[in-house]
């Protein structure tokens, strides 16, 4: 159903002109206007990528996970586990998500293909294959909120203020605090940050990736410093990664399984 969502494919069509918009008006700071590269355009999509992924996502999930009561009661009445029926809705999400992904950034692609060349093609893919994993971590917390608000109203603002912490406030938090510690104590916590916000490691790991290791601030310099280069790093943001899909995922269904339906 979330397939044929119209909402689901508006989503697509949005995001495929939003990709060409930055693809064709990316270097017009600079005087030029025109079609960029696979390369260019992949580095520039990432903010896109960071602030509308998270929304989408977080939307879904609390629309599918806060149904109707009857609906809910219908659907728990079925002779199947608490467990299969979250992990069924995100699946389903996580389908209607990659489809609607696909098509924007395929399409989006094509043209960029068709009026710029081929040349660093293969990090697009790194982009897409990041932002459906940036989706899965968000439509985890998603069912988590919904789970634990359980009212719709109360849900959907719990996910605005979830969106709003990860995306826009957190950075501001960590580097406020800083300020307030030495600078052996300030480093260790901008470390450590890194792994409380899926946002920021998804941004790290793709800069990686992207070989844009420059420009990924002071927390992707101490992971490799930590780490003792970029493919131990990587396997240490890919098990973080893993976890912030995990453990919402389980817990929202630890809860679902003590609550009366």
């Amino acid at each position: 159903m979330n397939i044929r969502n119209r909402w689901t494919m508006t989503f697509a069509g949005v995001f495929g002109l939003l990709v060409l918009a930055i693809s064709y008006f990316g270097m017009v700071s600079a005087g030029a206007i025109g079609f960029q590269g696979f390369a260019r355009t992949s580095a520039s999509l990432l903010n896109l990528v960071l602030y509308v992924i998270p929304l989408v996502a977080l939307t879904m999930g609390t629309l599918s996970f806060t149904s109707e009561t009857s609906a809910n009661e219908l659907l728990y009445s079925q002779p199947v586990s608490r467990f299969d029926v979250v992990l069924g809705k995100l699946a389903g999400l996580f389908a209607a998500i990659v489809t609607a992904t696909f098509v924007g950034f395929g399409l989006a692609g094509l043209v960029i293909s068709l009026k710029a060349g081929n040349i660093g093609a293969s990090r697009y893919p790194v982009l897409v294959g990041f932002s459906l994993l940036l989706a899965l971590i968000f439509l985890s917390l998603a069912a988590l909120i919904s789970i634990v608000c359980r009212r719709k109203t109360k849900a959907f603002g719990v996910a605005v203020f979830v969106w709003f912490f990860f995306v826009l406030f957190y950075d501001l938090l960590v580097i406020g605090s800083s300020f307030l510690f030495k600078e052996h104590t300030a480093n260790t916590l901008i470390f450590g940050s890194l792994f409380g916000n899926p946002v920021d490691v998804v941004r790290v790991s793709c800069l990686m990736l992207l070989d844009g290791q420059s420009i990924f601030g002071a927390a992707g310099a101490s992971l490799l410093k930590f780490a003792g280069g970029e493919k131990a790093g990587l396997v240490l943001l890919g098990l973080t990664l893993a976890s912030w899909i995990v453990i919402p995922t389980a817990a929202a269904h630890i809860l679902l399984r003590g609550q009366d339906i």
